[in-house]
């Protein structure tokens, strides 16, 4: 089936990018094909658009998507953006790009799917995992990873105040049956959480608790930090590459790399002269971070928490 929708911040990724006829853009995140779509439509028949997905669906969608646009200038390659620059040197293809495009959320389609466990407002199969070939199983991770390592990941990936009885519950729920469901878990933050908590929250109080179990699930951190790195390499001169981001911990990651690498010296402020010989290859486009217009929020749910991050290869 196939499946679009208009991607979060659109119209500022394309005004960063300023993508032009010929020119070359990879899309990291294909997603539902939002950013390829439009960027193929701005570079023309001689330009090229290279977009990664691990998600074999959005792969699909996008072939059905380009087809019935009669599109022909969009690479779609099935692999985690970890790969990135393998993947590219493997097909022969340099990288001179003219910018690099990252939208970190998930889709639509993978929040609809029951089969993938992605929903806490739905029961399905403890699945999370982006595609085939992920490093963990989520089912895996909740009914056999210590009390400890499920309380560290609920608190630094989760940013959970209350990731110390949420483990403690988990385990011992798993002693007398394997949790194979999402709303298992759903029930279990409900027992859990403080009814005060819970009404202080924003959010869906099982947010935290899914959100730490797909990162990790997923790595999705270190993957992260590897395309960040990757893409010094990949932009030509002037080249940008825009990150946006739905939680703080990826928010926060783009934010130390662009200031990492804007910078000429790394050496902590008491050394006298540079020891690092560290040279800045980026220039941050704006100071803080674009947000979606309130039109855009009430029309999208998703845009709420949406942050975006740009940098310009020096």
């Amino acid at each position: 089936m196939e499946y679009q929708h208009t991607p979060v911040l659109l119209k500022e990724v394309l005004a960063i990018l300023q993508p032009h006829k010929g020119q070359r853009f990879i899309d990291a995140t294909l997603g539902s094909g939002g950013y390829t779509m439009a960027l193929a439509k701005a570079v023309g028949p001689t330009g090229l658009i290279v977009s990664f997905d691990l998600d074999p669906l959005a792969i699909t969608n996008a072939h059905h998507q380009l087809s019935q646009k009669n599109i022909n200038n969009v690479l779609l390659i099935n692999d985690n953006f970890a790969n990135l620059s393998q993947d590219l040197k493997e097909r022969g293809i340099d990288s001179q790009f003219n910018g690099l495009v990252l939208d970190l959320g998930l889709s639509s389609a993978q929040l609809a799917d029951t089969d993938r466990g992605f929903s806490f407002t739905q029961d399905g199969p403890l699945d999370m995992a982006f595609g085939p070939g992920s490093p963990y199983l989520t089912s895996e991770i909740v009914n056999h990873w210590t009390e400890s390592e499920l309380r560290r990941i609920i608190r630094d990936y989760g940013e959970e105040p209350w990731a110390g009885p949420l483990a403690k519950a988990i385990a011992k729920y798993r002693r007398r049956q394997p949790i194979t469901r999402t709303q298992e878990l759903v029930a279990i933050v409900e027992q859990v959480l403080p009814p005060s908590y819970v009404a202080r929250s924003r959010h869906h109080p099982a947010t935290k608790l899914f959100q730490a179990l797909r990162i990790a699930t997923n790595q999705e951190l270190e993957n992260l930090d590897s395309v960040l790195n990757q893409s010094l390499s990949l932009l030509c001169p002037h080249g940008r590459i825009v990150a946006v981001t739905f939680h703080s911990l990826e928010d926060r990651l783009v934010k130390h790399f662009f200031l990492r690498e804007s910078k000429d010296c790394l050496c902590p402020p008491e050394f006298p002269v540079c020891r690092c010989g560290h040279h800045a290859q980026l220039k941050i486009v704006y100071r803080h971070p674009l947000k979606a217009s309130e039109a855009e929020k009430a029309g999208n749910p998703r845009a709420r928490s949406a942050k975006l991050r740009a940098a310009s290869k020096l």
